[in-house]
């Protein structure tokens, strides 16, 4: 989610056409030349007609077959024996663009400070200025706000290009609604500011959105993060039980969603990497087990293992940002049952 544009003279145009530039084929297998295609923007509505895609006020429904070859080797025999199979998908998307909140364990720091600053300015169209010139905020490098995708040909054998973004119903990014929690106390524009990211301009301009921004306290477990973060965590949930900080922190995401009117809400780590916890029976094997390990206060449960939890149990999305073994078996199978 860039913030930098490389071309000061030219303003981002969410209706221009972006065009791959391939080699194409007719159906019929002739060459053609590889910039006879047409490029579709985002005001052009996209509708398959099969009898495996369905319509519907609420959905749309889909069937895919996917197939693949299971092979049986035989090396007593020398043989290789080749089994074709087929598994089919359904897939139903909501057709209404829910309005979806993104809270972010560790948003004080270089990511979500950075993530949440690059969202507001986009979404506020704010413009600053660096020595090549007046920059604008865009999404290069967003994979559905700033690819295309090729979807067939016509029946001249051009093919045809549409936005990423209209392949189905989608959430723009500067529709989210950001929050989350953080050890730090530190306001966003703090936050900003030491993540040295965005230029100076920019984070003053910045500065009115994002110093009203505060994380909510977090969970501190000394033993699980790097020993040098204990001077910067002044902004913890008061000292009890893990139990405690698993219901704080569903009361968090409750309060959140409820607050500022949500459909659906995203809990993603993006905090320090935690070491890994110990995986075995009795501990968090199974569901059952890692829900028992948090109300027994057990010490190998990790702060990333309560939020992941907490997410599972209010039927939040828990994405992992951080190489640790937070999604233990037992919390796969608590989402699994959710």
């Amino acid at each position: 989610m860039a913030t930098n544009g490389h071309n000061g003279l030219v303003k981002q145009n969410s209706k221009s056409t972006a065009i791959v530039e391939v080699n194409s084929l007719r159906e019929d297998n002739q060459h053609v030349n590889p910039a006879d295609h047409y490029g579709v923007t985002s005001d052009y509505s996209i509708h398959v007609d099969s009898n495996n895609t369905i319509y519907s006020n609420e959905y749309i429904e889909s069937k895919y077959m996917y197939e693949m070859n299971h092979c049986e080797v035989d090396h007593r025999a020398q043989r290789v024996e080749i089994v074709p199979r087929k598994y089919q998908y359904n897939f139903r998307t909501q057709r209404q663009v829910q309005r979806t909140g993104v809270m972010l364990v560790g948003w004080a720091g270089n990511n979500g400070s950075t993530f949440t600053g690059a969202t507001i300015a986009n979404r506020e169209k704010i413009t600053w200025m660096r020595k090549e010139g007046e920059q604008f905020p865009n999404y290069y490098g967003s994979l559905t706000q700033s690819t295309t995708i090729r979807i067939g040909s016509d029946n001249e054998g051009k093919e045809v290009h549409i936005p990423f973004n209209t392949i189905l119903p989608m959430l723009h990014p500067n529709d989210i609604v950001i929050g989350g929690w953080d050890i730090n106390s530190a306001n966003l524009y703090e936050a900003m500011k030491r993540a040295y990211v965005f230029d100076y301009e920019l984070q003053e301009k910045l500065k009115p959105k994002m110093a009203e921004l505060k994380p909510l306290p977090s969970i501190y477990y000394p033993d699980f993060i790097a020993a040098n973060q204990e001077d910067r965590a002044d902004n913890l949930i008061p000292k009890g039980t893990k139990q405690q900080d698993l219901e704080h922190i569903r009361n968090d995401i409750r309060t959140f969603k409820k607050n500022n009117n949500l459909d659906k809400v995203i809990v993603l780590w993006t905090a320090n990497t935690e070491r890994y916890v110990d995986v075995r029976q009795g501990l968090n094997q199974t569901s059952d087990e890692i829900l028992q390990s948090i109300a027994a206060n057990e010490d190998e449960v990790s702060p990333s293992n309560i939020f992941a939890c907490a997410a599972i149990l209010e039927g939040c999305p828990y994405i992992n940002g951080s190489p640790q073994n937070t999604l233990v078996p037992g919390i796969i199978e608590l989402a699994s049952k959710h």
